[in-house]
């Protein structure tokens, strides 16, 4: 008769040899989920703390804008920010060459007479800018004779449900854009201004 069976008995050797890889196969998996999550917590987090970095170095500026389409049927109304520096005129100095989708360009800013800021030249580089630069993307091949359309990453602003429409009906020349503008050319969007006052905030979160 043997041990076995009896509550006080010591386990047979075969059980005590594998308790210690089930308990480390435990430990792994429980690394392996613990990493997962905390990529995706980073990815998550990268883009808040970049955007979040623009808003607390970058330089106000006031930028002319067109809202369009206020409503998004996924995530609620909100208004797209059509930029009066979306679209640069092919006199500008610095567009005197070809220019290729999806080329970064770092277009200079000059402020005009009512405090809004207008872009004076287009850079390959932000350091060549005397003033304030905004970065952008090329939207299409060009060649010097034409406009140049940018993107910058700062065309949409959403609202809180039910105000797109009434956003819509302001008449353009009555809103303003005002945005964070870090040396280097970053960007995010602040307020959202109608006559001067500011209508609605970003908080970059």
């Amino acid at each position: 008769m043997t041990d076995a069976g009896h509550p006080g008995a010591p386990a047979p050797a075969s059980a005590r040899a594998t308790r210690p890889s089930v308990r480390s196969a435990t430990a792994r998996g429980s690394v392996r989920w613990g990493l997962i999550a905390l990529v995706q917590l980073c990815l998550i987090a990268l883009p808040l703390l970049e955007r979040a970095s623009v808003h607390w170095t970058g330089e106000e500026v006031v930028l002319a804008v067109r809202p369009v389409d206020p409503r998004d049927l996924l995530r609620g109304d909100y208004v797209i920010i059509n930029l009066a520096i979306a679209r640069l005129p092919a006199s500008l100095p610095g567009l005197d060459r070809p220019i290729e989708a999806g080329e970064i360009v770092h277009v200079e800013l000059a402020a005009d007479a009512a405090g809004v800021f207008q872009p004076v030249a287009v850079h390959t580089r932000a350091a060549e800018a005397k003033g304030p630069v905004i970065a952008g993307k090329a939207s299409y091949d060009r060649t010097p004779q034409e406009d140049l359309s940018v993107d910058y990453g700062l065309d949409a602003f959403f609202v809180p449900e039910g105000e797109g429409r009434a956003i819509e009906t302001t008449p353009p020349e009555r809103m303003q854009l005002v945005i964070a503008l870090t040396a280097g050319g970053r960007s995010a969007p602040l307020r959202l201004l109608v006559d001067g006052r500011p209508i609605l905030s970003d908080a970059g979160f």
